[in-house]
């Protein structure tokens, strides 16, 4: 049902894609990211659709295989067979990952394992000196870590516990009050996407309607005042539209924010895609030129700011 958030997930155990040290895109200071498996959305233009599905699969870099044969002794569904590279079926496909772990290249990769807490701490706390050195801290990406509540409330609180700035990017699409009991009191700071105001708009190029995603906005503005950021996506002839970026900017400004991000678009997403067979038929290949970029900026801007 629209504006309802599928809560099965949270009766998982998480998936997740890659811990990333020495980041410096995703918060203050030198971070470490963490990129959970699974989103309540499937936007066309996702910049990591290796994350959209919340259970394993792998994902097959075609160009990187050299034919050698390794893998298709152990796949047991028959989902690889011999080509000029080899021919890899999605849909017989079981994501054991018997493939990945004896291919020779790296064109088979296993998206999506579990890590234990105990096992993930040690990871995000070796950094540490260079968090408090540089006001950094640990950052819970995706895909969309609000989708398994149970596991990000102990590990926010652990790391609450070391000491550690805690940041969470989301898409907004949540169960508010299980996020304002069990995440928001471990939490210093939110990244918010807001993609579009037009609901028929967000629906037909995220999969979903935005009702609940604005509502959960317009509560954060009064619950947790300070630490929400939102952030707008320009993903060229969608959100990057200047009437959509106007729009954006007048609600946000409505709602009290005085700062918000624009985030620019990152063509490398599509290879990701096709690696994961999820092509979502958008596809822009260039970035955008600098007077587009600035005429974005001066929309949204103007209508933040007034």
């Amino acid at each position: 049902m629209p504006g309802i958030v599928d809560t099965a997930p949270e009766r998982r155990r998480p998936l997740i894609v890659d811990v990333r040290p020495n980041s410096l895109d995703d918060g203050p200071g030198i971070r470490t990211t963490v990129f959970f498996k699974g989103c309540p959305l499937a936007c066309v233009w996702c910049h990591n659709p290796e994350a959209i599905r919340s259970g394993p699969e792998i994902a097959f870099l075609e160009k990187d295989c050299i034919a050698c044969g390794e893998c298709m002794p152990v796949c047991v569904p028959k989902a690889l067979g011999r080509g000029p590279a080899v021919a890899f079926d999605r849909a017989l496909c079981n994501s054991c990952g018997a493939c990945a772990e004896l291919c020779p290249t790296g064109a088979l990769k296993q998206v999506g394992r579990y890590w234990e807490i105990d096992e993930l701490l040690p990871h995000l706390l070796r950094d540490l000196p260079f968090y408090r050195n540089s006001g950094g801290g640990v950052t819970l990406s995706g895909g969309e870590a609000t989708m398994f509540p149970r596991y990000v409330e102990e590990l926010l609180r652990r790391l609450k516990e070391a000491g550690i700035h805690t940041l969470v990017e989301t898409c907004g699409l949540f169960r508010l009050e299980t996020f304002r009991e069990r995440l928001l009191p471990h939490l210093d700071q939110i990244y918010y996407d807001v993609k579009f105001i037009d609901e028929a708009l967000h629906e037909r190029y995220t999969g979903r309607p935005n009702r609940v995603i604005l509502q959960n906005l317009e509560a954060l503005a009064g619950l947790a005042p300070g630490r929400v950021l939102p952030r707008v996506p320009l993903i060229p002839g969608l959100t990057a539209d200047l009437d959509n970026l106007r729009a954006i900017g007048g609600y946000l400004r409505h709602l009290g924010f005085a700062e918000a991000r624009l985030l620019p678009y990152n063509p490398l997403w599509a290879e990701k895609a096709v690696s994961v067979g999820r092509e979502s038929g958008y596809r822009h290949e260039g970035w955008l030129s600098r007077e587009e970029q600035a005429a974005c900026e001066s929309a949204f801007f103007g209508a933040l700011c007034g």
